[in-house]
């Protein structure tokens, strides 16, 4: 059974002398490096994980709702293919997740160009085709839990002031095997996206005053190139079967779309028929 898991939310508080982060910098701060054109009403959307998959149909049809996105991935090239069709809604951020201080000049990068921002969908993931206790490689694990759960915590701590002037949504791509265990999503992964739960959890839990609110978006199998990571990669029949990325899209649409005071705290998505017990995304 998926599960639904919404609750209220309550709207932004004010820190010291009225500043709504807390003291915390914020936005407004920052010197514009960009010409103030891109300075409109549109809400802001950085997305990591862009350059491909999930998302990059999220970044597709957050633009095509309105949305101004900031697009990450470590590949340059597919990260730009991703803003080029967009139609002058993106900004270009390559960036590696597990480096802490490139993501906090990413964040500047983000904040200077749009000078607001209002979502943050974590999609970009990592595992391993050698997954198990038995054959997998300790230094692998470590990169496996850096990506799906380190990278996620460095990038909420970096724009979460951002994140309380807005009332900001965060959506965290986690996987089926985040909310039900099965052993062969592997000992990094599972380990990593269960955590990342209870990450979504404690953000919810004490940002609520501020407005914040976070979503544990747990996918089943979905076709995208990351199935190249399984040890028995899919083959098309099984392909078919599976969920595509427009509908885990339109999923994370869902969440950043919902009235303020509501909060979608877990939600999980699978595809109807399978050809295998659901693992990862």
């Amino acid at each position: 059974m998926n599960s639904l898991l919404v609750g209220p939310t309550t709207g932004p508080t004010t820190g010291p002398a009225g500043d709504p982060t807390g003291g915390r910098r914020i936005a407004a701060n920052l010197a514009p490096e960009e010409d103030d054109v891109e300075r409109d009403a549109r809400r802001v959307l950085w997305i990591t994980g862009g350059g491909s998959g999930m998302g990059r149909a999220v970044a597709r049809t957050a633009a095509a709702a309105g949305w101004a996105v900031a697009v990450s991935g470590r590949r340059a090239d597919a990260v730009q293919e991703t803003v080029d069709d967009l139609g002058g809604a993106g900004l270009a951020v390559p960036l590696d997740v597990r480096d802490g201080a490139a993501v906090a000049a990413a964040r500047d990068r983000v904040l200077g160009h749009f000078g607001r921002l209002d979502g943050l969908v974590l999609s970009a993931g990592l595992n391993t085709p050698r997954r198990r206790w038995d054959d997998q490689s300790i230094a692998t694990f470590h990169d496996v839990v850096a990506t799906n759960l380190g990278a996620p915590a460095t990038l909420i701590d970096a724009t979460l002031p951002d994140l309380r002037a807005t009332g900001g949504t965060v959506v965290a791509v986690s996987s089926y095997s985040g909310w039900a265990f099965h052993p062969s999503a592997g000992v990094a992964y599972s380990a990593s996206k269960t955590a990342l739960g209870s990450l979504v959890r404690t953000l919810n839990a004490q940002e609520a005053d501020h407005g914040v609110r976070a979503c544990h978006l747990c996918p089943g199998d979905v076709a995208t190139d990351f199935l190249q990571q399984r040890p028995q990669v899919p083959d098309e029949a099984a392909r078919a079967l599976m969920l595509t990325p427009e509908d885990v899209a339109r999923t994370v649409q869902f969440v950043l779309d919902s009235p303020a005071h509501v909060r979608i705290d877990e939600l999980v998505v699978s595809p109807v028929t399978r050809s295998t017990a659901p693992t990862a995304r």
